[in-house]
């Protein structure tokens, strides 16, 4: 084996390591951690901590299974304040949400002007200690919010990311690779959350407290930027499993793929316009802010470093070499991810190229404020 060769293999392998280090080796390294408990305390609720918060553009397709849910959470939490803001639809959504004004306080809109500004505009309008973010095609569970006020019972607790269970429609390669990687992910919060913080939290469901919600720009990721806002303030942000969510997945490859794209793009930008206070942050939770989120954006780099090296090493007649390599590489990532099938494999590596392509284009200067339903809801 030449030098070339060693070098070859020493950066395929670290690459490697980069592929399965976010699902694999950290989530191993969190596990062997001393867990940091929180005080969780059931009390009663009726809603009035709460506001119940989400954006809506062209959601007329399924507002009313969502208006449905919202009257059964009034029916349990009847002091619950219900705000929502409407991005400028033109499918009879704006109309929909006028009409259940018993329900809920609608804002409208000043043309798109995208979910970061929505939410924002919606906090302005309450003063409830506790608000609650979510989506317009998510169901909460009608226990939610009793226990919410359970957790957030500890002082030190300033955020709350809920459990989301993802509903499939077609069983198409687009959702079983969803739906596996969505429960990889839970699985490391939930590892984080027992040693301290979770690295951010999804837009699906999460709560913080009002004192803690920051100001921020409309191009920004608003879940991402107030949830990290929590650890920011030297708060608690934990993962709870009894907080549950339901979300449709997406079946379509090439919705998925564009959802990945901008929310790839708007997190990688948020990044950047935050990067000094997670310079900031403890050095632990700088090492799981790195692990979770830094790492895996440039997924799509590392593997094309592997197959690049891989090929190279091959050409040099470096044959049982490359094979070893790229098979080892191959089977850790099968047994992290949960792999399947062909389908699944593609639309694993079709999702990093997506994560990969919205990072490109934050480093290049652009974002996506507004958002749009997907076809294949």
């Amino acid at each position: 084996m030449t030098v070339v060769d060693l070098v070859l293999v020493g950066l395929a392998g670290l690459a490697a390591l980069a592929v399965v280090y976010p699902y694999v080796v950290y989530p191993w390294v969190l596990g062997r951690l001393s867990p940091q408990p929180v005080a969780r305390r059931a009390r009663p609720s009726d809603g009035a901590s709460f506001a119940l918060l989400f954006s809506a553009y062209n959601e007329a397709a399924v507002l009313p299974e969502k208006l449905a849910n919202l009257r059964q959470l009034r029916d349990r939490y009847p002091a619950l304040a219900v705000l929502v803001y409407d991005d400028g639809s033109t499918d009879g959504t704006r109309e929909m949400l006028a009409a259940a004004g018993d329900l809920l306080t609608l804002v409208v809109g000043e043309g798109r002007r995208g979910k970061a500004h929505g939410m924002k505009t919606l906090v302005a309008r309450t003063d409830r200690e506790l608000l609650v973010f979510t989506d317009a095609n998510v169901l909460l569970d009608d226990g939610a919010l009793s226990a919410l006020q359970a957790w957030f019972a500890d002082p030190s607790v300033g955020g709350v990311c809920g459990h989301l269970e993802y509903l499939f429609q077609s069983e198409t390669a687009t959702e079983r690779v969803g739906g596996r990687y969505w429960r990889i992910e839970e699985q490391i919060k939930k590892r984080e959350s027992a040693t301290g913080n979770v690295m951010g939290g999804d837009g699906s469901i999460f709560a913080v407290r009002r004192t803690l919600y920051p100001e921020f720009p409309d191009t920004v990721q608003d879940d991402f930027t107030v949830t990290m806002s929590v650890v920011f303030a030297g708060a608690r942000l934990i993962y709870v499993d009894d907080v549950v969510a339901y979300e449709r997945l997406v079946s379509g490859s090439s919705d998925e793929f564009r959802r990945k794209v901008r929310i790839a793009a708007r997190a990688y930008h948020t990044h950047r316009q935050m990067i000094g206070r997670v310079r900031a942050m403890r050095r632990f939770d700088r090492f799981k802010y790195f692990s979770h989120k830094f790492v895996r954006w440039w997924g799509a780099l590392w593997a094309s470093i592997v197959a690049l090296a891989g090929t190279v090493l091959v050409g040099r007649a470096s044959v049982a070499l490359a094979a070893v390599l790229l098979g080892a590489t191959l089977l850790v990532a099968w047994r992290g991810r949960r792999l399947t099938s062909v389908d699944s494999v593609l639309e694993v590596l079709l999702a990093m190229v997506a994560t990969l392509a919205g990072v490109m284009l934050a480093m290049r200067g652009r974002t996506v404020s507004t958002w749009t339903p997907p076809v294949s809801r």
